[in-house]
């Protein structure tokens, strides 16, 4: 038994578990603002069910892809894979199992799920390798992330008939590809090394950080956008508000010359980001 636990530990390190709180949230505000009050029950286990088979499957292929990156990387030799944890051929069992496991929660959902949920395996898997041919993979990232809320929206009505899944799907691209440009920094150096591509770096940590802010500007007014589009009552405003604060928060943490305040930036206040908008926007659509 000892045994077991301490492998579904480390299993659910590999997968960064705990970074669910950057998506999962989104995907329940979609299904919210779908349903314009509360999901039935089971489309609310679907959609988690969902949610996380398809992360844990692309973070097990992440790692999976990327192993002998990883081995040779100081900050990332000690994860799972490089290290031997974990061995490849149970992360692709897990990989695997991951798989079938949202594709059932599609199927469970309606008949649109289930067609699309090809694409988007397609697209949170094909991530892993876009740092090999573009320095903008950070928006694959974004891609990624981003069709949580239009995916949960489209699990409660069958079907994506309204701007607001849309807005707020690109708001989750513009903020993941700002605070995922900021997580790049600190491997800059490492990856000219190894041939891979970020925008640290191919412009440099401090052209990073201010195309980072750009990014993040641009989530704030698609933010402020949905606010006006989904003609929600003052909790919406002040989760609007809140996330804007944050996004700033964020920025005045990380120097071009100190890097050493950037886990804070990055698990810290992006955590906040989506809870705060779960709360304040789901908290609006229960209001007159």
């Amino acid at each position: 038994m000892a045994g077991f636990l301490n492998k579904l530990k480390t299993t659910l390190e590999m997968i960064k578990f705990e970074h669910t709180l950057f998506a999962l949230p989104f995907a329940f505000l979609g299904a919210i603002l779908a349903a314009e009050g509360m999901p039935t029950w089971s489309q609310l286990l679907w959609i988690t069910i969902a949610m996380v088979g398809a992360r844990s499957a692309a973070m097990t292929f992440n790692r999976i892809a990327d192993r002998d990156i990883d081995a040779r990387n100081p900050r990332t030799a000690n994860r799972e894979l490089p290290s031997g944890k974990l061995s490849v051929v149970f992360a692709w069992a897990f990989l695997g199992i991951s798989i079938v496991v949202f594709v059932l929660a599609a199927y469970m959902l309606n008949w649109l799920t289930l067609v699309l949920s090809p694409v988007a395996l397609l697209i949170v898997l094909g991530y892993s390798y876009a740092k090999r041919f573009t320095a903008f993979a950070h928006f694959f990232l974004g891609i990624a992330l981003a069709i949580a809320p239009s995916a949960a929206w489209i699990a409660v009505r069958g079907s994506l008939d309204s701007e607001v899944p849309v807005l707020l799907s690109l708001f989750v691209m513009m903020w993941t590809a700002g605070f995922d440009v900021l997580y790049a920094c600190q491997d800059q150096e490492f990856d000219r090394q190894a041939g891979l591509r970020s925008i640290p770096a191919r412009f440099g940590i401090a052209n990073s950080l201010w195309i980072a802010r750009l990014f993040h500007v641009q989530a704030f007014l698609v933010l402020i956008l949905l606010y006006v589009v989904s003609e929600l009552n003052w909790p919406a405003l002040a989760g609007v508000i809140a996330t804007g604060g944050l996004l700033a928060f964020q920025h005045m943490l990380v120097r071009a010359d100190d890097l050493s305040r950037l886990n804070a930036a990055f698990f810290t206040t992006n955590a906040f980001v989506s809870v705060i908008l779960l709360f304040t926007f789901g908290t609006a659509i229960f209001l007159p």
